[in-house]
């Protein structure tokens, strides 16, 4: 139980039950699914640095991919200190994009994972095409969020100006 002491969780745990604190779920951003998140309570089950995983004590409302008694991952976001569920996929390609913290609330990580938000906005795209850049709409309150490649960008001078990718 040495999350009960990580300085993330401070304030967040359930004063009754000390394992046990608010998540963020969610089916996906706003570019996915028209159905927003919800806030269910979560049982920690284990802690691998800044990355939680917790058994859901509590049924979502609306939500088709989240279920009472699942196993989920989510981290700690500093500028909302909220909770907020990840996916498997989304931790695999965090680390090659910088997320830009929303213009209104500061969230700096995002629902879907990079990829599959840049063909949900960018639905015409190559499918060998990757984005240097885009903005998106921040998925807790609608403000806006740059997401950048990390990787080697395409110079300018190897494309023409019009073409984005």
């Amino acid at each position: 139980m040495h999350w009960r002491n990580h300085p993330d969780l401070k304030g967040k745990l359930h004063p009754d039950h000390p394992d046990d604190l608010q998540v963020v779920v969610h089916d996906g951003g706003p570019r996915i699914t028209p159905l927003g998140p919800e806030a269910v309570w979560v049982t920690l089950t284990s802690i691998d640095g800044a990355l939680f995983s917790g058994r859901v004590l509590n049924a979502p409302t609306h939500l088709k991919t989240v279920q009472q008694d699942q196993v989920i991952r989510f981290l700690m976001d500093p500028a909302t200190g909220h909770a907020v569920m990840v996916t498997d996929k989304y931790m695999r390609e965090r680390g090659n994009w910088k997320i830009g913290a929303c213009t209104q609330c500061g969230f700096s990580e995002l629902f879907d994972a990079p990829s599959d938000l840049a063909r949900a906005t960018f639905p015409n795209m190559p499918a060998d095409a990757v984005l240097e850049a885009f903005t998106a709409f921040c998925p807790l309150c609608g403000g806006v969020q740059a997401i950048e490649y990390l990787g080697a960008p395409t110079p300018a001078a190897q494309r023409p100006w019009w073409k984005l990718w």
